[in-house]
């Protein structure tokens, strides 16, 4: 396989266009996510549900870029699946800074969640699977949003918990 081009493009498993779509379709789809969390003043809104999907696509998509370029004759052996759990790691130790402690309760659990979601979300958009990326994404919205209502006010009867932002 040829390294580059005349441009010094890097030749590329996936066309270039489709990979410039899967990361647009992955920003899309963290606002969408990072939307609802915005809304609500949470410290990892829009800008950060964005990025961290939008990272997880991108590194989703160097691991398999990255498995495609090995000779397959060679003894060298590539497992995108570590790429991913690498991902993983990284969204839960991000996740992990958006949860702390406030007085006897916790707060930043559900932005500490979303945070992981988008990142599967632009795991799943690297993959190609934009319906269940978008779906999920819907979803995510749906059960943060509606969900809210239901948990505050209809289970803890009006009182504002400190456990779900």
């Amino acid at each position: 396989m040829e390294v580059g081009n005349s441009f010094g493009l890097v030749d590329t498993y996936l066309p270039q266009h489709i990979i410039a779509i899967r990361l647009v379709l992955a920003a899309l789809f963290g606002a969408i996510i990072g939307f609802e969390r915005e809304t609500h003043a949470s410290g990892a809104g829009l800008r950060t549900h964005i990025l961290i999907c939008v990272a997880a696509t991108l590194f989703t998509i160097l691991a398999f870029e990255i498995f495609h370029t090995l000779d397959p004759q060679s003894d060298a052996r590539a497992d995108p699946i570590r790429a991913v759990e690498a991902v993983t790691a990284g969204i839960a130790f991000l996740g992990a800074g958006a949860i702390f402690r406030n007085g006897a309760g916790v707060r930043g659990l559900t932005t500490g969640a979303g945070m992981w979601l988008a990142g599967a979300v632009g795991v799943a958009t690297a993959l190609g699977h934009y319906l269940v990326a978008g779906g999920v994404a819907l979803l995510a919205v749906l059960v943060m949003a509606s969900l809210r209502f239901f948990a505050h006010d209809v289970l803890r009867h009006g009182v504002e918990p400190e456990t779900d932002r």
